[in-house]
């Protein structure tokens, strides 16, 4: 493979991030507030906001799951990863609106549960987020680490150590504010890989009529578009455990409480096409090298897009895909550097250790130090290499757990404080079941997790129906889907036990969060979240104090 000197990379890593300090540098406040800090002041306007939310969606395991996706599972393969990716997006927007109506000043979602239902439930959110966010800074930091190792002479850890001050060089000085408008620049960045690299790589293996003579040496499920391997293996888990990193992360709450709220909608459906075109690009890489007969340097599929490119391209083209790829996980690592200090400037220090008793300056510098101690973490986890793939899993599952609670705590009236937590842990318990097999999943216990996870399928198309066209086709659609899975997926879905876990999240949170509210005689009154909810940069007046339930 092409490598270039270590003085190269270095140069073009000290542009690449010079140049975007430079640009945080231009919207430097001298009295940062800590509003604008943490979601710009709710006043992102379209563009931004939808570049922000598109760069920010895609990180690096997009570019590495992608090409994979399409290397092993052929024509459908790019397909399902940036559709179902594409369609979380699209999913949210009417959620965030709901958010956006509760808490207008808002910057967390665990602010807006804890007006709800009080601190455990808001503790749930985020130590989940906190969670989530430090591995994807790991990944990203990792992801960068690598791609150093592999087109130049120096070390991995050499990589994630200049991706890591880089990043946090940049986000340090305006916070979030950096983030969305470094974001508009890493999008362009993005863009130039649809336009530029994927066509001249297509190009220079000999065209479209080489890529469809080589499709003949496909299997059948690879050449088919509608491949049910493809959709079992790849399509429906993903599915499943976007829609609860939509819901769950931090990085897309923040971006739906600071982009101003007439604009959410273009926002939202311009980043959900931008995502899509971008990453199915990406996957038709991965086709590519499959066609083509190209085997993956010392059986790693992440080597796959850096090997292609230094197969097919010129240098100059190699460094322009080097910054790009460092611009979109730069990208995502500075929306989790935000959502982490927000989390801890919003969630802990404002809720459970000020208690409402709010001093700016302290929140500056809680948040400012989040950023400091998270990049160390990041730096120190991503150099252990540890076991990525295993975190990301719980990850998704403990924001699986949580979707249909926190849907339903902010359109119900009846759901408690005890409701939210039990069912979360239930989930989480039942979850760590089936994923990692604690018992024999033969049986009744097998039927029982595909009872659980047919409820599981019907809450996920139930409430994407409930988004965009109301209570009675999102119920409707639920009740179809459940009778159907009953019908078709018992004794038939055990085979796949990654998705039967991750349905089995949705299932259980869904029927024991319904039973115990139903036990209940709670009737909460909406309107004392937006009082409940308020600016750290004003004084707060008749606050009324939250207990749980």
């Amino acid at each position: 493979m092409f490598q270039f000197s270590a003085l190269t990379i270095i140069l073009l890593l000290v542009a690449f991030y010079g140049g975007t300090y430079l640009l945080s540098l231009l919207i430097k406040k001298d009295k940062e507030s800590t509003t604008g800090f943490m979601v710009a002041g709710h006043g992102v306007g379209f563009g931004m906001g939808a570049a922000s939310m598109t760069a920010t969606w895609i990180w690096a395991a997009s570019f590495y799951a992608a090409a994979t996706s399409g290397y092993k599972y052929g024509v459908s393969g790019p397909l399902h990863y940036g559709f179902w990716g594409a369609l979380m997006i699209l999913f949210i927007y009417p959620f965030g609106m709901r958010f956006r109506e509760l808490a207008p000043n808002g910057h967390t979602l665990g602010e807006l549960i804890n007006a709800r239902h009080g601190a455990s439930s808001q503790l749930i959110l985020a130590i989940s987020n906190l969670m989530g966010s430090l591995i994807s800074l790991m990944v990203n930091f990792t992801a960068a680490g690598a791609l150093v190792s592999v087109l130049s002479p120096l070390s991995f850890q050499t990589g994630v150590m200049i991706a890591g001050v880089g990043v946090l060089s940049y986000t340090l000085t305006s916070g979030f504010r950096a983030s969305v408008f470094t974001d508009f620049a890493q999008l362009i960045a993005l863009m130039a890989i649809g336009v530029v690299i994927i066509p001249a790589i297509l190009f220079s293996m000999g065209g479209p009529e080489a890529m469809v003579s080589g499709l003949s040496n496909l299997t059948l499920q690879q050449q088919d578009i509608f491949s049910s391997e493809a959709f079992f293996q790849q399509g429906a888990p993903y599915f499943v455990a976007v829609l609860a990193y939509a819901i769950g992360n931090q990085t897309i709450t923040q971006r739906l409480f600071a982009i101003d709220k007439t604009k959410i909608k273009a926002t939202f459906i311009t980043a959900t096409v931008g995502y899509a075109g971008i990453v199915i690009g990406l996957g038709m890489i991965g086709l590519m090298a499959l066609t083509v007969g190209v085997e993956p340097l010392d059986g790693n599929m992440n080597n796959l897009i850096p090997q292609m490119v230094s197969m097919y391209l010129h240098p100059v083209f190699i460094a322009l895909f080097f910054i790009l790829v460092i611009g979109a996980l730069s990208s995502t690592a500075d929306s989790d550097l935000s959502a982490l200090s927000t989390i801890m400037m919003a969630d802990i220090y404002a809720k459970n250790i000020a208690k409402g008793r709010v001093k700016p300056k302290t929140m500056m510098l809680v948040g400012r130090s989040t950023m400091i101690v998270a990049t160390a973490a990041g730096l120190i986890f991503a150099s252990f290499k540890l076991d990525i793939l295993v975190m990301l899993v719980f990850v998704g599952a403990l924001w699986g757990a949580i979707v249909f609670p926190v849907i339903a705590s902010v359109f119900w009236n009846r759901v408690t404080n005890v409701a939210f937590t039990t069912s979360v842990i239930a989930a989480l318990i039942f979850f760590c079941i089936a994923r990692f097999e604690l018992i024999p999943i033969t049986g009744v216990t097998a039927l029982f997790f595909e009872v659980m996870a047919s409820v599981g399928g019907a809450v996920v198309i139930g409430l994407m129906v409930f988004g965009f066209l109301g209570r009675k086709m999102g119920m409707g659609a639920a009740v179809i889907t459940l009778i159907l899975m009953l019908i078709y997926a018992t004794g038939f879905l055990r085979q796949y036990m990654i998705l039967v876990a991750s349905l089995t999240a949705y299932g259980v949170s869904t029927v024991v969060c319904i039973a115990i509210s139903l036990m209940g005689n709670e009737h909460f009154d909406f309107d004392l979240i937006k009082q409940r909810v308020g600016d750290y940069d004003k004084p707060k007046v008749n606050v009324k104090p939250v207990t749980d339930a």
